[in-house]
């Protein structure tokens, strides 16, 4: 499970750091756009189940088929070096707006990395709607 929010800087060349908690779990990473503005990073094993996923939902519905086409179209699979640094490509960088300072935080499956003013600004809109998402997400059994 992949939870917590890390604040991180954009090197040089788009390397980021990962976070240490999470620097040894996996030897390699997919990088791809996300939803919201920012960027999706997820543990090879767990991009495939994604993908799976999306592909039982069967090809014949458009919106599935772009889906898939957001996330692989771009998606680029990066190992990290020793230090746990890895680089991400400029036009996914381009994509999330991504500046000097950095959120990167954990989403169950997946890691996101946000430009950090834009997560400031993306979290404010989202907490002051909490309840009604909470009443909206949740489904009882």
């Amino acid at each position: 499970m992949l939870i917590g929010k890390f604040y991180h800087n954009l090197e040089g060349n788009g390397r980021i750091s990962l976070p240490k908690r999470f620097r040894n779990i996996s030897k390699s990473w997919i990088v791809t756009r996300g939803l919201d503005g920012c960027l999706f990073l997820l543990q090879k094993e767990n991009f495939q189940n994604e993908l799976n996923k999306i592909t039982k939902l069967g090809f014949s519905k458009k919106a599935n088929r772009d889906l898939v086409r957001l996330m692989t179209n771009e998606a680029k699979e990066l190992t990290p070096d020793k230090n746990g640094r890895i680089n991400l490509p400029d036009y996914l960088i381009d994509f999330a707006q991504l500046k000097k300072s950095l959120v990167i935080v954990g989403s169950l499956n997946r890691l996101e990395i946000w430009d950090q003013e834009r997560y400031h600004q993306y979290l404010d809109q989202l907490e002051s709607k909490a309840e009604d998402i909470a009443e909206q997400a949740y489904v009882t059994e």
